[in-house]
């Protein structure tokens, strides 16, 4: 059986939200397994950061940024104006980035939960159609979206969030019984609580952490790493048969029974 099953190499592929925490550590993880990486986040300043220490790290491997706003349409397209001129092609595609504003259903304004839903979903939906006439180029490409467990049960990171997690689910599953035929596997992740800039806040309150590691079985909290590992796999040739699928990453978390 051919190593190359499990490797990457001459893959170019595109990771949002890539400055930090999952993004950061699966732009990692795909450098690691010989992919060219294409970094995009909101933060310049940060997304430079982590592109010199993603550089250092993989001296070998071409990693190029791009800063944008994802919750805006027109830099969306901008990102993809970059890649054309770049010429490097795209095999792979994840759709990391995201937001949240946990409310009340009843506080939220228009704004807050359109917002919500602009960053979480229409951007990814955008990204993907922008990315399909690059991706299916291949015979193989892959798109893995990061979605969330808050799509799948009630959890308590807001209505608003859970919708947009529950629609980029579907997304998931739609695309991939689409675009098989073209050779675009399309696939999600759904993280429970990971080790992140993001969860740090609802984490430090240590009545919540008990509760959080008591509904985990594994007892305790993931790491972006292992997130990472799992978006990486679905990238993978070896993942070739694999699509519309979304792979828990939350310590048993949604097998939880009483």
């Amino acid at each position: 059986m051919s190593a190359n099953r499990w490797r990457l190499d001459g893959q170019v592929a595109l990771v949002t939200g890539a400055s930090v925490g999952i993004g950061r550590a699966v732009a990692a993880e795909l450098l690691g397994l010989g992919a060219d990486v294409l970094l995009v986040a909101r933060d310049g300043a940060q997304l430079e950061a982590s592109q010199q220490e993603l550089e250092e790290q993989f001296p070998d491997a071409d990693v190029r940024a791009f800063p944008a706003d994802l919750a805006d349409p027109e830099q969306r397209r901008e990102v993809f104006d970059w890649i054309e001129d770049l010429g490097t092609g795209l095999q792979i595609l994840v759709n990391n980035v995201g937001a949240n504003t946990p409310r009340p259903a009843l506080d939220y304004s228009d704004e807050e939960w359109r917002a919500l839903f602009e960053t979480n979903v229409f951007s990814a939906f955008d990204l993907c159609r922008f990315a399909f006439p690059l991706l299916s180029q291949h015979a193989a490409s892959s798109i893995v979206n990061v979605g969330s467990v808050s799509g799948l049960v009630h959890v308590r990171t807001g209505v608003g969030y859970g919708m947009s997690k529950a629609a980029l689910h579907q997304m998931t599953r739609n695309l991939a019984c689409e675009w098989a035929e073209d050779g675009v596997r399309v696939n999600a992740v759904a993280p429970w609580y990971i080790r992140t800039r993001r969860t740090s806040g609802a984490l430090a309150d240590p009545d919540y952490l008990d509760e959080v590691i008591e509904r985990t079985p594994m007892g305790r909290i993931g790491e972006p790493e292992e997130v990472a590992s799992a978006v990486a796999f679905l990238c993978l040739p070896a993942a070739s048969y694999v699509t519309g699928e979304c792979i828990a990453v939350d310590g048993g978390f949604l097998r939880y029974g009483f």
